[in-house]
């Protein structure tokens, strides 16, 4: 199936009427963000998802990325000419500073963008999402002369970055890098080692591929704080940015994956040839640091993976459902599609409502991040940056698992059909399996959370989150009109005290055995999305209710953010029972 409807009025009511446009909009840099902007913005990259990248999907994991015998990549038949027009729109600068030659637009707009491509093409989106990130990377840490050098061109999509941390025996361990950097009296280093699994770290779509490599130098001290990061080009650059000598840098295989075929995963070879030229980005030893900018912008895209591939695999079956005539309509006694069974209507429900709950979980962290980089206020903006940092574990964690549920839901709801690879369900399911894995996996992320987001600061940011989220339940429960608010507020509010209980069961039983938070982590994860995504569903339950909201779109919203409180939201209170229950790290 190569149809996709872009979900643009969804994106559209969380944008103006939940998340609301103008907490972004005043901030100085994105005072020109109007209404009728981010609206254009969002119908043209919905028709080139729709029209360009979607009918490229199942080509793309038919044919799969090619490593030819003269040791070049070949992605599939058609990728090179969308990759053109997708620079020709300037979409891979949406978010980035104007005075580099970007739109300047502002992360919760260039979020909402970016999943549209990743439902319409996941594989084909990985591309300009890793080069979102360094160029997130360069921004934050680089020289000037690098940014001059490298900046402009990753933002026009001339050229392409890569992230390069994975070693065979260093997979989530960093502490194990063994890639070495030895430095050359011009300055530069020579790079030697093997990264795997580096995201479309080879390919012909651009002259240049810009590798963001770690790797220590001599003197380096042992584990990660001896870690430093370079910028590797494939192609060796002059000053004024024209191309020169390949840099000993060889694709030696593609990995042969469950999904994301098109995608080319690769085995990098640094040094064969006596060492890659690699330039120092910052200070020797503070590569990690410098890693996790491009890692967290990383982590949030992955998070709208998971949503991107459940709106996908949403939309293809509740066609199926529709059109796939099997029993009897119990009304009318007359052959129906298999859409008014409740068993499939409870499964699409549960798709739609799930997906709408982590687009709104995932958009709201990226308007913190614009807070975070633009607030006048410097406390102001540490406190968005430490909103954004609880957040995107959840969204990544969360978000990413739900894709993979969702999308066997979708395969469920087509039946037999659905195991059949020609109505493209199963392909949604393979494509889903990786985004809980890759950017840390949603164990680490798990840990992250309640390690460094929680323990770190005694939940302080938490707190400050939590009680945002109880003053809004106080308001709707003390309103007379909406009986459906009160209800959802009421089952909110239980869910919130019953997170609030995990949460000094969390810190309580962390502080007297710290290898508690390794038993109690996933589920805690797990409880904190659903209560907080809960709060962004109650905002959309009452925006849902305003008068310029289109009927159609109220009863969709009304419907969705109902079955979340009857029949997910209650989930949360399996996790609070699975915490308190967990007395012991030994598990097995």
């Amino acid at each position: 199936m190569s149809d996709f409807t872009p979900p643009i009025s969804d994106i559209r009511f969380l944008i103006h009427h939940v998340i609301g446009l103008d907490t972004v909009s005043t901030l100085p840099p994105y005072a020109e963000t109007s209404p009728d902007l981010v609206d254009a913005i969002l119908e043209e990259a919905g028709k080139f998802a729709a029209s360009v990248l979607a009918p490229l999907n199942r080509v793309g994991d038919q044919e799969g990325a090619k490593l030819l015998d003269d040791g070049t990549v070949r992605t599939p038949t058609g990728w090179r000419d969308a990759y053109v027009q997708f620079c020709e729109g300037g979409w891979q600068g949406i978010s980035a500073p104007e005075s580099e030659g970007g739109m300047g637009l502002p992360i919760l707009l260039g979020a909402a963008v970016a999943e549209m491509w990743q439902a319409a093409n996941m594989s084909f989106a990985l591309c300009p999402m890793l080069t979102s990130g360094a160029i997130e990377a360069l921004i934050a840490h680089g020289s000037d002369q690098q940014r001059e050098l490298y900046l402009s061109r990753l933002i026009s999509g001339e050229w392409t970055g890569t992230m390069n941390l994975t070693e065979p025996q260093a997979g989530s361990d960093l502490s194990k890098v063994r890639s070495t950097a030895v430095p050359q009296d011009d300055g530069t280093y020579k790079i030697s080692g093997q990264k795997i699994f580096i995201t479309y770290g080879d390919h012909e779509m651009t002259e240049n591929i810009v590798h963001l490599v770690l790797a220590r130098t001599p003197d380096a001290p042992a584990g990660v704080k001896g870690i430093s990061l370079f910028i590797v080009p494939k192609y060796l650059v002059s000053d004024s940015g024209e191309i020169g000598a390949r840099n000993d840098v060889t694709c030696v295989s593609l990995e042969h994956k469950l999904g994301i075929h098109a995608s080319p995963t690769a085995v990098l070879q640094f040094g064969d040839k006596g060492g890659a030229t690699g330039y120092l980005v910052g200070e020797e030893g503070k590569g990690l640091a410098y890693m996790f900018t491009m890692m967290n912008d990383a982590r949030l895209a992955v998070g709208q993976q998971g949503v991107a591939i459940s709106e996908r695999a949403y939309q293809q079956a509740l066609e199926y459902a529709n059109t796939r005539k099997q029993g009897r309509d119990s009304k009318t006694g007359e052959e129906a599609p298999i859409s008014v069974h409740g068993d499939v209507q409870r499964m699409l429900m549960r798709i739609r409502s799930s997906t709408d709950a982590a687009r709104a979980l995932s958009l709201y962290a990226a308007a913190q991040l614009d807070l975070a980089h633009h607030l006048p206020d410097e406390q102001d903006r540490a406190a968005a940056q430490a909103r954004a940092d609880l957040l995107i574990p959840l969204v990544k964690g969360w978000a990413t698992d739900l894709g993979v549920d969702n999308a066997s839901l979708g395969v469920q709801v087509h039946g037999g059909m659905g195991f059949i690879e020609e109505t493209g369900a199963a392909q949604h399911l393979r494509d889903a399996r990786i985004a809980p894995i890759y950017e840390g996996t949603n164990g680490i992320q798990a840990l992250d959370f309640i390690g460094r987001k929680v323990l770190r600061d005694q939940a302080s940011a938490l707190h400050s989150l939590l009680s945002e989220i109880k003053e809004a339940i106080t308001k709707v429960q003390n309103r007379n009109d909406t009986d459906d608010l009160a209800l959802a507020g009421d089952e909110l509010g239980q869910a919130i005290a019953d997170f609030e209980r995990s949460t000094e069961i969390v810190l309580s039983r962390c502080v007297e055995n710290a290898e508690m938070a390794q038993a109690l982590a996933t589920p805690y994860l797990r409880q904190a999305a659903l209560c907080i995504s809960g709060w962004l569903m109650l905002r959309a339950l009452e925006a849902a209710k305003q008068p310029e909201i289109p009927k159609e779109l109220h009863d969709a919203k009304s419907k969705s953010c109902m079955f979340f409180f009857a029949q997910l939201l209650p989930e949360a209170a399996f996790m609070a029972t699975q915490i308190r229950n967990c007395t012991s790290p030994a598990l097995l």
